[in-house]
């Protein structure tokens, strides 16, 4: 008799009790519904918060053996750079007293360099030039860099390996973590790889560059100048966007999938994503490293290394040695030291373009071992995963059809409803969150977890999980059971589930997006106990089957809720300084609406093997509610704290002047100009005098580029969402920007003129420079980028030369050649406007007051410029 015709008889009460499948499952006590929640929260504070923390002990002087990365030595010598005090571009401790604490380290370990294996050469470059960065063309002249070259007596290799970090700092900031700490890394790396006994075959570069904040400026330099660039073949970039902790390995390549395998082979406490590389590249983080210079105008491929976290000190004052522990810089050291031994002999430096592969696929599992393979090998397991998947949910629907009262039709439409019910869900427990950020922003309240992450459990995890389970315990409440059990529409509510992550993963296979593989491990360790279960029949025995699934769902579970936090840590403090256009909430809602239907999506549908599971969520939206009175009322949600998670709040004191044709002044005033760093904007400023302030939007509807002293081009993006607050008392920058007009000629055509302008002021500089389309007026060449210039930045943008010297006399001569069909240059033609930025100087003293007014929780970063608009 077969399984089918058993279950008959049992419908017509004859059949023994025990046939399986058809006697339904008895379902748990109904409280530990939340102790199932409860299990899985634990489970990642157990696991994931400390290997994720976990870093090695730091090796001591006297205790380190030859060869080994010393971690109290290089802590050592980070606090020494750090006692220089911030760096600037132009000041004496970054042009003088940094480049003289490096050339003594670098002579300190000549001393004790190994002459009979190795050569060291030493080059100081003074370096200018120019290059476009976002919608600007940066000009520098004299960035300097510090550059050593290592190389093996018996190499004959002319093939280099880069290695990068750089020494400037930001205004106001010491720099411990950016970029001192890989500093100091590369410094230990060079004393052991100078003073052991080893072999590697192609020389090493180590460059110490000297204007990275203001630009990527000197790496620039070094790439297309300096004659060992040339050689240079693979690079390892080492930056920081945090301070402390365990550097994550965020870009490589590209079209070098090998390097993500010598890091696999190399790096001892291995931490990488490959997500985190396609969020950085999409824009999403408000940052850069020297490593797109090195690939784009040098053409070499390389790694990407950074600290991250606790951004909230970056580059800020409290970017200091003492927040970094000292496991931090060993860890960092020797996984750049592994790197490095490592691909100083790796065979593919000697012919790079014959080793183009692709990008990789690149993930660590909890930082215990790591994970790499190429895009078209991922392809394949991704394609091959869904199809095994598919054919699994099939056998699995034949299964429930033999021993169910239901045909093999009616069980897929039995699967098509649930289908409809999980995509439900997922909609729900996107929207719930997105609908909490929302409506938080919408009263001023948004960066409530800024200071306080674990509010996110409630604001986001919490309804994100209610919109997760309810609509299936809804469904499962009301439809009948007496023809498929309620195990089986559990097993087809997790069906449902693979199959959703199996159509995104198509998806982004097919879109080209690599990131896609943690979609590839849930369904992989779902895929694997559907088999088991299969095999064994617990698939159709009673909740046995629900056993395995929960304990395959372990690994991905703790992988992707480490992934989640790991981008939490990463991308929270950036909403501290990403500006106040959009609301940052919404992202970060999704990500953890993303991070908890990934974790609980083949988690919740398994709330319904308890009793009256609606408790479990009432339980959640009591908690949740409980948060948001929490976030929104009382101290917890307010965002800033002194020293650890501080507001950041930078200004100019600006004058500006208005020039006409005539040279008369038509405007002339004082005022403080405000770029918001976050979205409260001046809603923080408890007990500062705004009184008079404007926004800065309806000045960019009447003059070009807002006839305001933008200094880069964050402030640039951030010009509608500024703040002009007048002062009465005028503002005298100590150093004023002057624009001179030296000649005026027309050409033998007499449609051109060329303009000799000569521009002086302090050592940060801007020209704006917009000729008068009304009257068809063109800029036909100039003294800068002719590649610039024929690729203009979008309207309203104007043509922006940013200019920084490190130096101590700026002062730059150039001409602009203007085309004009009547060839009548006796009108206006031409209107530039030139700033100049006295970074470093803090003002008069009534700036200086104003500057006292801030709450202590702000860090008040300001300095005096002017603004002068000319006519021509």
């Amino acid at each position: 008799m077969s399984d089918k015709d058993r279950l008959l008889d049992k419908e017509a009460g004859k059949g023994p009790i025990k046939d399986i499948a058809w006697k339904d499952a008895t379902k748990a006590p109904w409280y530990f519904g939340t102790g199932f929640i409860i299990f899985w929260m634990l489970l990642f504070f157990a696991v994931v918060i400390p290997l994720f923390y976990r870093l090695p002990a730091a090796l001591s002087i006297d205790d380190g053996q030859t060869g080994e990365f010393i971690g109290e030595r290089a802590y050592n010598t980070l606090n020494n750079l750090v006692n220089i005090g911030p760096k600037v571009l132009g000041t004496d401790a970054n042009e003088v007293d940094a480049v003289l604490f490096l050339l003594n380290e670098i002579a300190d370990i000549t001393k004790n360099l190994l002459t009979d294996r190795y050569t060291i050469e030493i080059d100081v470059q003074k370096t200018s030039g120019a290059h476009i960065y976002s919608n600007m063309l940066e000009v520098y002249q004299e960035a300097q860099n510090v550059v050593v070259k290592l190389s093996p007596k018996n190499s004959t290799s002319d093939s280099y390996l880069l290695l990068n970090s750089h020494y400037d700092t930001v205004l106001t900031s010491p720099g411990a973590g950016d970029d001192g700490f890989m500093v100091a890394v590369m410094l230990e790396v060079l004393r052991v790889m100078a003073t052991t006994h080893q072999n590697f075959e192609h020389p090493i570069v180590f460059l110490f560059n000297g204007d990275e904040e203001m630009g990527l400026q000197a790496s620039h330099g070094f790439i297309t100048q300096h004659k060992w660039a040339a050689n240079c073949k693979a690079v390892i970039n080492l930056d920081a966007g945090g301070s402390g902790g365990r550097d994550i390995l965020f870009q490589t390549g590209p079209s070098h999938s090998w390097l993500a395998n010598y890091y696999k082979k190399s790096a001892k406490h291995p931490f990488a994503t490959t997500l985190a590389e396609e969020i950085f590249q999409a824009g999403l983080i408000p940052s850069d490293t020297d490593y797109r210079i090195f690939v784009e105008h040098g053409n070499i491929p390389g790694v990407d290394i950074s600290q991250f976290i606790n951004g909230y000190v970056y580059h800020t004052k409290y970017d200091r040695t003492d927040v970094i522990p000292r496991g931090s810089i060993q860890n960092t050291g020797d996984n750049v030291l592994g790197l490095v031994k490592a691909l100083a002999n790796a065979p593919e430096l000697r012919d790079i373009k014959d080793h183009e592969e692709g990008r990789a696929i690149f993930f660590d599992y909890l930082g215990l071992f790591f994970i790499s393979y190429s895009v078209e090998t991922g392809n394949i397991l991704n394609y091959s995963v869904v199809g095994v998947t598919l054919l699994l949910i099939f056998i699995s629907m034949l299964r429930m059809s033999a021993l169910s009262l239901l045909s093999c039709c009616q069980v897929i439409q039995q699967l098509i409803i649930t289908l409809i019910i999980q995509i439900i869900a997922f909609v729900l427990a996107l929207a719930l969150p997105l609908v909490v950020a929302h409506y938080f922003d919408s009263f001023g309240l948004s960066l409530t977890y800024f200071s306080s992450p674990y509010l996110l459990i409630g604001l986001y995890i919490f309804p994100s999980l209610i919109g997760l389970s309810l609509p299936l315990i809804l469904y499962c409440q009301s439809v009948q059971q007496n023809k498929l059990p309620t195990i089986y529409h559990l097993q087809l509510a997790l069906h449902s589930w693979a199959i959703i992550l199996s159509l995104l993963l198509l998806g982004m296979t097919t879109y080209g997006l690599r990131s896609g593989y943690f979609f590839t491990i849930s369904i992989i360790f779902y895929t694997i106990p559907l088999i088991i279960n299969l095999i064994t029949t617990f698939h159709d025995r009673g909740f046995s089957w629900a056993g395995t699934v929960m304990s395959f769902q372990v690994i991905p579970y703790l992988y992707i809720s480490s992934l989640i936090y790991t981008l939490y840590v990463a991308l929270t403090p950036t909403n501290g300084r990403a500006g106040s256009a959009s609301n940052p909430d919404i992202m970060t809602a999704g990500l953890t609406a993303l991070g908890t239907m990934l974790c609980f999506g083949f988690l919740a549908p398994l709330i319904n093997m308890f009793r009256r599971p609606s408790i479990v969520v009432f339980s959640l939206f009591l908690v949740s509610v409980v948060t948001m009175y929490l976030a929104s009322s009382t101290q917890i949600g307010f965002p800033y704290r002194p020293k650890t998670n501080t507001e950041r709040v930078m200004y100019q004191h600006v004058r500006r002047i208005f020039y006409e044709y005539d040279g008369t002044v038509s405007r002339d005033e004082s005022g403080y100009l405000f770029n918001f760093q976050d979205r409260r904007e001046e809603q923080p400023y408890a007990g500062v005098n705004l009184t008079g302030s404007v926004r800065t939007k309806s000045e960019c509807d009447k003059h070009m580029m807002c006839g305001l002293p933008y200094f880069d081009e964050r402030w640039v993006g951030n010009r509608f969402e500024g703040m002009w607050l007048p002062r009465e008392e005028p503002i005298e920058p100590p150093i004023p920007v002057t624009l001179e007009l030296l000649s005026k000629t027309v050409l033998d055509n007499n449609k051109t003129a060329r303009f000799e302008f000569r521009l002086k002021g302090p050592q940060y500089m801007s020209l704006y420079i917009q000729p008068n389309e009304d009257d068809f007026v063109s800029l036909s060449n100039w003294t800068f980028s002719q590649t610039y210039l024929e690729n203009p930045p979008p309207s309203p943008l104007t043509y922006h030369i940013y200019i920084s010297y490190g130096s101590k006399s700026p002062s730059l001569d150039f001409t602009l050649d203007l085309s004009k069909l009547n060839g009548n240059y006796e009108v206006p033609v031409l209107e530039i406007g030139a700033s100049g930025h006295c970074l470093g100087n803090k003002g008069d003293e009534i700036s200086q007051s104003f500057a006292t007014t801030f709450p202590h929780y702000a860090i008040v970063v300001d300095w005096p410029s002017t603004y002068k608009r000319y006519i021509f």
